[in-house]
């Protein structure tokens, strides 16, 4: 029976197939097959391919029958082909580059075949790209559990590290508040950071009065107990918390006290961080003063009831003491005075400069370290002066000392510095904790946006409008975990310090104008309107500093507004200040998240699933902070938002250095 092209014979009862329809029936077997199938000749030349070669490899029949496995192989080079012949049969993964370019994963398996007098490789070969994504997403989970690892490890170091700062505070506290001096720590504004409750008893302070360097009533308040009051501004309200000198000053009150005043920066490696300032009641001491100026009786009676430690020496020789040296050192006035060695009280001596006033003229400041009879050392403030001929000590001069024990004022002094020390070690370990957090995120962040691209690449034209909104959402949520790492590793530098204020002169109108449409392009959807009093406008400022504020109160007025298109950037300049002010019509901050909105991770409580860190204005403080500004904010729930930002208007290079 004939039909067409092809015949079938009917053999046994059953149909057979004569050897040139069989061949046809292979031919379209092996061109409806899904893998692609091949023929290698000598040379790697191609003898014959099926219709899924030509789609896999992008060429046409004719062109692939020119060519050889070496123009689309990446890898030719690195297969032992010398195996195929010896053991019959290979599998292998490669690499192949279509007509396009577009380079891909495959798996062969090649045969060796010997047909009468010819010998060929066939071979059956099938995409596997969809392994990559697989060793991908494989290394994106082995690293985020190396990375859970060491989280742990860093957040253990910080909780002991906390630990430790706060029992090193805690002992510091008990230590300045049981020491008899009254002592003060002022930063570089002159506000009054930390004080001891001694310091409040001598000056009598009432609970009401705001101690801050800036508060007239504080001012007056001293000095109204001050028989000088000018001299204490000078030598005291007006010493600028930089100054690196030390000093020693004598205060005399209307009620007949007398205090002595020390002070000395506050240095942590080698930078000066504010100023330390110590006052002790000497009252009794300046008593003793003046009466051994008077005669020597006088000075015996008042010497002996006072707490200060007094020592009279001539040359290398004590000749006299009072019971509180003592109470003191642990030795008796007999042995002191009896031929005694004063290098065995005396350890080192070290003197302070001091900023001398006319009746203070005769005698200095020095800080003695001794060494009591039972071998503990103690510290003692001394004045220390010169008798020539105020007492009768055979015609020779001699050495007043009068020093008061300030021993746990010393050990106060070292845990504060081991304090500023953890403080900042405890900063730095944190600074690298979230550097390595963004590290550590950042690496898989990257392998899952390629992991994505490539399926994009791969999404079958059936199927993409299933898959591609998955592919657009991974896509965004990996943007946005980026942005946050940012937002950290900003933040990290801005706790660290390590973001430096370095004022340039900048023309503000034309900023903000750019700034605006810059914004304007990426939310098209939303109106930003730039106003301004004045057309130009140049002042000293930072601007790697001033750009992420703006930027972020902006980002916020455009996320937390999405109802409300309309979003306002005001410029003005006011006493010597710049205002700028951004508003919106959004849905606005409760008065309880507004206590705390500056602080680092806090968010608002109505703000539902719009994505954020809490960062953006715990930084944007920080950086107002460095500009020596301002930052406030004004809203209401349902209504809007208004966040003002106030900068000191420096109009000159020389007005920027004194800021």
């Amino acid at each position: 029976m004939n039909s067409g092209e092809y015949t079938l014979a009917r053999s046994d009862n059953q149909w057979a197939l004569q050897p040139e329809i069989e061949m046809k029936f292979a031919h379209f077997l092996i061109n409806h097959a899904v893998d692609a199938a091949f023929c290698l000749g000598a040379n790697a030349q191609f003898l014959y391919v099926n219709d899924a070669t030509c789609l896999m490899t992008e060429y046409s029949r004719e062109e692939l029958l020119s060519m050889s496995l070496h123009d689309i192989d990446v890898d030719y080079s690195l297969h032992n082909w010398s195996d195929i012949s010896s053991q019959g049969s290979l599998t292998f993964k490669s690499r192949y580059r279509t007509k396009k370019g577009r380079i891909f994963l495959v798996e062969i398996s090649m045969n060796y075949v010997k047909h009468q007098d010819m010998e060929f490789g066939c071979a059956f070969a099938r995409e596997k790209t969809d392994e990559i994504v697989e060793l991908s997403v494989q290394k994106w989970t082995d690293g985020l559990r190396d990375a859970k690892d060491n989280l742990q490890q860093e957040f253990s170091q910080v909780k002991a590290k906390e630990v430790e700062l706060e029992t090193s505070l805690s002992l510091l506290r008990s230590t300045l508040e049981s020491t008899a001096i009254g002592i003060v720590a002022v930063n570089f504004e002159g506000d009054i950071l930390s004080l001891n409750q001694k310091f409040v008893d001598m000056w009598q302070i009432p609970e009401s009065l705001i101690l801050s360097k800036k508060c007239p009533q504080c001012k007056a308040f001293f000095e109204n107990q001050l028989k000088d009051p000018q001299t204490f501004s000078r030598l005291i309200w007006e010493v600028s918390s930089q100054s690196d000198f030390e000093s020693y000053d004598i205060l005399e009150l209307k009620d007949g006290r007398v205090f002595a005043h020390y002070s000395k920066p506050q240095l942590l490696e080698g930078k000066i961080i504010g100023r330390v300032w110590s006052i002790w009641d000497i009252t009794e001491s300046k008593q003793t003063e003046e009466a051994l100026r008077l005669n020597a009786t006088r000075f015996r009676a008042l010497a002996e009831t006072t707490d200060a430690g007094t020592f009279l020496i001539q040359g290398t020789r004590l000749c006299y003491v009072n019971p509180a040296v003592e109470q003191l050192t642990g030795y008796t006035k007999e042995e002191l005075l009896t031929g005694f060695d004063l290098r065995r009280l005396i350890k080192s001596k070290k003197r302070r400069q001091i900023c001398k006033q006319p009746e203070a003229a005769n005698f200095e400041y020095q800080e003695m370290n001794i060494l009591t009879k039972n071998g503990t050392e103690r510290w003692l403030a001394c004045a220390v002066a010169k008798l020539d001929g105020g007492l009768d000590f055979g015609g020779k001069p001699v050495e007043l000392i009068a020093g008061i024990d300030i021993t746990d004022y010393k050990y106060a002094e070292l845990g504060l510095n081991q304090a500023l020390e953890q403080a900042k070690q405890l900063s730095e370990l944190r600074a690298r904790f979230l550097s390595m957090v963004c590290h550590q995120f950042r690496t898989p962040l990257n392998i899952v946006s390629f992991s994505n691209s490539l399926l994009k690449e791969e999404v079958d034209k059936r199927t993409q409008k299933k898959i591609q909104p998955l592919l657009d959402h991974i896509q965004k949520a990996t943007e946005q975990l980026s942005l946050m790492l940012d937002d950290i590793l900003f933040f990290s530098k801005a706790e660290s310090a390590k973001l430096n204020f370095e004022p340039k002169p900048l023309e503000l109108v034309q900023f903000c104008q750019d700034l605006v449409a810059q914004m304007q392009m990426i939310v098209s959807q939303k109106s930003i309107n730039f106003v301004n009093q004045d057309n130009s406008l140049t002042a000293y400022i930072d601007k790697k500093l001033l750009e992420p504020i703006l930027k972020n109160l902006l980002d916020n007025a455009i996320k937390y507004s999405p109802s409300n298109p309309a979003i306002n950037l005001e410029l003005s300049c006011q006493n010597e200040k710049l205002i700028f002010q951004v508003k919106d019509r959004g849905i606005g901050i409760s008065v309880v998240d507004q206590q705390r909105i500056f602080e680092p991770f806090y968010r608002g409580s109505n703000i539902d699933h719009i994505p954020g860190t809490g960062l953006g204005l715990s930084i944007l403080k920080t950086l107002v902070d460095l500009h020596r500004g301002q930052v406030s904010v004004e809203s209401e729930v349902d209504v809007g938002t208004t966040f003002t930002v106030i900068l000191p208007l420096i109009k000159s290079e020389l007005t920027c250095s004194e800021l």
